[in-house]
């Protein structure tokens, strides 16, 4: 979604209620100045969260390979009492 200055000024709410509804950045354009992005808060610390845990070279290739595997569909089923008991709780 984008829009500009302008436009926003006079519709703030709307398109605040559209970019959480929809989830999605919208892109703000101003004649002159860099472009700003308004997002929803929880999406922002979702991708810092996700720097974070690919910041680690082996972190990474561990949950890259998972997500491969799940789109391979690699991956194990387990029921969530398993899981419970993998994770020894």
């Amino acid at each position: 979604m984008e829009t500009t200055y302008s436009e926003t000024k006079g519709n703030f709410k709307t398109y605040w209620d559209m970019v959480i509804d929809r989830r999605e950045p919208l892109y703000i354009h101003r004649k002159g100045f860099e472009d700003l992005v308004l997002l929803p808060a929880c999406e922002l610390e979702s991708l810092y969260e996700t720097a974070y845990l690919l910041r680690s070279p082996k972190n990474a290739k561990r949950l890259l390979d998972a997500l491969k595997s799940s789109f391979d569909d690699q991956g194990e089923i387990k029921t969530l009492e398993e899981l419970k008991t993998d994770a020894g709780l």
